[in-house]
């Protein structure tokens, strides 16, 4: 898609951005957003048009699908990033501590589900989880709810665990069905779909956007469908919102979202204030106010590991490669003096 004759609060901008332009910026610099990322570059729009930069000239900017630059036309330089209003990362999938940015400058985060056997509350925690920790307002989009006999079983399930999340359950292959969604799409509006690949995601997408992009079929045997969409990018919807659309995530890691994590289990973390000692573990301690909820049916043995587990990794990714190596190189020099001085002691019995 082309695009010309924009204005820039037609594309997003807001006082947030402006306050960061000096006034020489202001004057010579031309404001433009980031709508397409590939690995061979990045497609701009702005003002005056559409422009794509070389990724070999924006590698050091972690630009991501969303973010606002300052772009020089006449050289065709990015001079610089602007501050995101928000910004939606993962840790990248395998062993790296990699930071892989998502999507930027996002108002509304829908996480999308499907009502077969994709359908997992603990996953739908994690990302609510990132989504709070962005302050990104997440809304849960359920798909296939015309092969669900049981819609209002996962709703109410979902309103257990997020009852101030919107939860909505459409047929994304019937238009009527999708206008509940129209509310968070108003002019100028930036919102992102995510979720597992399979999960109508891509259908969904394309309703709203008249058949913008096109779906895979589904492999009868598990119900995941071959997901199409290979590169972030940002759509210009009927109705004046831009979409960000990005591929699926089969391997979602938590980053640093400690308060992503307290907001998402806030009950969790409301019983935890009550408990006896203040480092309980909520495991045996006597006292503990969160395993009283759950002996009284108040609390799911579920949750709590849930959070406990997207807590351990929250934790984990605080710390740099280099901590958790030095933590691991002085763990083997203390399990092996341990060692040493229990072969002593088993000598001189």
């Amino acid at each position: 898609m082309a695009f010309s004759h924009l204005a820039l609060a037609q594309l997003g901008w807001r006082a947030h951005f402006s306050r960061q332009l000096s006034l020489d910026e202001a004057a010579c610099s031309t404001p433009a957003r980031a709508v397409n990322v590939q690995r061979s570059g990045i497609t701009l729009i702005s003002e005056r048009g559409e422009a794509h930069i070389p990724a070999a000239t924006t590698r050091d900017l972690m630009i991501t699908v969303g973010d606002w630059v300052l772009w020089d036309p006449v050289a065709s330089r990015i001079e610089r990033l602007l501050e995101r209003s928000s910004f939606l990362a993962r840790i990248a999938a395998g062993n790296e501590q990699r930071l892989q940015p998502i999507a930027a400058n996002l108002d509304t985060l829908f996480v999308v589900t499907s009502c077969n056997e994709d359908f997992n509350v603990s996953r739908l925690e994690r990302y609510l989880s990132i989504a709070h920790d962005a302050h990104i307002d997440p809304v849960i989009v359920l798909t296939k709810r015309d092969l669900c006999a049981d819609v209002e079983v996962l709703l109410a399930a979902l309103q257990e665990v997020a009852p101030r999340v919107p939860a909505i359950a459409v047929n994304a292959t019937d238009s009527a069905s999708t206008r509940d969604l129209l509310g968070w799409l108003t002019p100028a509006a930036t919102v992102a779909f995510v979720g597992s690949s399979g999960v109508g995601k891509s259908t969904l997408v394309n309703a709203l956007t008249s058949g913008t992009l096109v779906t895979g079929s589904i492999r009868e045997q598990d119900g995941k469908g071959r997901h199409t969409t290979t590169s972030r990018q940002m759509i210009a919807m009927p109705g004046g919102a831009w979409l960000i659309d990005t591929p699926g995530m089969r391997e979602l890691k938590l980053g640093a979202v400690e308060h992503g994590i307290r907001t998402t289990f806030d009950d969790v973390e409301s019983l935890a204030s009550r408990c006896r000692f203040r480092d309980c573990r909520h495991q045996r301690e006597i006292g503990c106010a969160v395993l009283a909820a759950i002996a009284a049916g108040h609390l799911s043995e579920r949750r709590l590991s849930n959070y406990l587990k997207l807590q351990r990794e929250a934790k984990h990714a605080v710390q740099s490669v280099f901590e958790r190596r030095e933590a691991e190189r002085r763990f083997g020099r203390m399990h092996k003096v341990l060692q040493e001085q229990h072969r002593r002691d088993k000598r001189k019995e």
